[in-house]
């Protein structure tokens, strides 16, 4: 077999993935974002007008137990943000922190003018753990409140 033909199955499995994400996307949709154990990152690239918001959801020990998405823009927006749900569920909050754009651009094999989308996606991630702790830290604010 030539590297061509390697080369050329290779693109067309990445492709494959990039297309199943994008149409047949997982997790669309919204949490409660007044929950407590949610946590809500709105991020955009004005460059491109793609928009994302990515929740999650966290339980008592830490875990992600849920993840939601709406994403306004591209097919390869769609797909990184489908796939970071599935790849945060499950997580603690430190490791969903690990997930870098580079790891979402070569599982769905973004091409160089793509990868603005798999950025995207790990801003997202980034901004709803943000959330989440601020929402932790007020919680803890208010209980020390309530104590005195």
């Amino acid at each position: 077999m030539s590297n061509n033909t390697t080369s050329s199955f290779g693109r067309g499995r990445c492709y494959f993935k990039v297309v199943d994400h994008y149409e047949n996307p997982r997790n669309v949709g919204s949490l409660d974002k007044t929950s407590k154990n949610v946590g809500t990152g709105l991020v955009g690239a004005p460059a491109c007008g793609d928009v994302m918001k990515l929740q999650i959801e966290v339980d008592d020990q830490g875990k992600i137990v849920d993840a939601r998405f709406k994403t306004f823009g591209c097919g390869s927006a769609i797909a990184s943000s489908s796939l970071v749900t599935e790849w945060v569920k499950g997580k603690s909050i430190a490791e969903a922190m690990t997930i870098k754009n580079t790891d979402i651009a070569k599982e769905l094999c973004l091409p160089p003018v793509k990868l603005h989308c798999s950025m995207l996606a790990e801003d997202a991630i980034k901004a709803a753990l943000q959330d989440y702790r601020v929402k932790q830290q007020d919680i803890e604010i208010e209980a020390v409140k309530a104590s005195n």
